[in-house]
């Protein structure tokens, strides 16, 4: 099924297309193919003469195969962000601007597009044509990647708060690890996604395509994109320093553990030194040969073993 949006009075209207005959009568400003099904990629080419490639969506990072011209069209292959709770993803988009109709390619429905779709709807007069479709869609990139930005931020702050309290035991430190990883993936994918939301707002500057409002606007989305970058640098900043932090406290803990076995080890050095000497048979050793004896070897490896505790705790060593 085909997403088609045309406009109306200033406003940008929706249809879904599932036969040949639907498109043939639309007179669409954008045509949306989420996963296309061969027919469907047919139909495009019967109605508007463009032939979509079959891999057009794939993971192709060359410059010269992802911004381009050809027989008059304009090719633009983009990385949308989705933020994920069990997976964030990047996924890619094949944009075709062909005699002033936007046709957008991708697996899998964006956030930035329905998010495109509300505020069209809402608003009258946001997009004038193919050119102000795309550049909505970079703007409110830009805008789904702040917000993702704010969200890693809050979520950091939990785990500030975790980490930097009294008592970290592993259990907490463990859990806080695996928070701090996820955050720098996502943090990453962001960094990733407005980089190549530059790279294409860039590339539309360049191509001399868009008229004085549009050229300023993406002016615009890239003064905002920049502002990203030195957040995302802030946050990956912030993300060090806790994972340092954290790796700091199981270091921590696990050096009280190694200083247990090694007072403990200590301790139990002069009452094995007493009981070497008095194991070493002699002939002539006067304890042996007494009563008290033995319980006076006794009560000195008690008093080898209180005696180290007892020091050790004086100097704080134990705690």
């Amino acid at each position: 099924m085909l997403n088609v949006f045309t406009l109306a009075n200033g406003r940008l209207f929706q249809e879904e297309i599932d036969s040949l005959d639907g498109l043939t009568s639309a007179r669409p400003v954008w045509v949306d193919l989420e996963d296309p099904s061969p027919e469907e990629k047919s139909w495009i080419a019967v109605k508007f003469g463009l032939v979509i490639p079959a891999d057009i969506i794939d993971d192709d990072l060359e410059e010269s195969a992802r911004f381009y011209e050809e027989d008059g069209a304009i090719h633009i292959r983009s990385d949308f962000l989705i933020d994920d709770d069990e997976a964030p993803r990047n996924v890619r988009v094949a944009f075709i601007l062909h005699e002033n109709v936007l046709f957008s390619v991708h697996r899998e429905d964006l956030p930035v597009f329905r998010l495109l779709r509300m505020r069209a709807r809402r608003i009258p007069a946001l997009i004038e044509d193919a050119k102000d479709v795309l550049l909505k869609l970079y703007d409110a990139d830009a805008e789904y990647s702040a917000d993702t930005l704010e969200g890693i931020y809050d979520d950091l702050e939990k785990v500030s708060r975790r980490v930097l309290k009294d008592e970290v035991n592993d259990q907490a430190a463990g859990e806080a690890l695996a928070a701090i990883a996820r955050q720098e993936d996502l943090n990453g994918r962001i960094r990733r996604n407005v980089m190549d939301t530059r790279r294409a707002v860039s590339f539309m500057m360049r191509a001399r395509m868009l008229n004085a409002d549009q050229f300023e606007e993406a002016r615009q989305i890239l003064r905002d994109i920049d502002s990203l970058d030195s957040h995302t640098a802030f946050l990956f900043d912030k993300i060090n320093f806790l994972m340092d932090a954290t790796v700091g406290f199981i270091n921590i803990n696990q050096n009280k553990i190694i200083k247990i076995f090694s007072v403990a080890s200590v301790a139990l050095l002069p009452p094995t030194l007493i009981a070497s000497i008095y194991g070493m048979n002699f002939q002539y050793m006067p304890e042996l040969s007494q009563k008290w004896g033995y319980p006076l070897a006794l009560c000195l490896m008690l008093l080898s073993i209180v005696t180290p505790f007892w020091f050790f705790r004086r100097k704080g060593w134990l705690k």
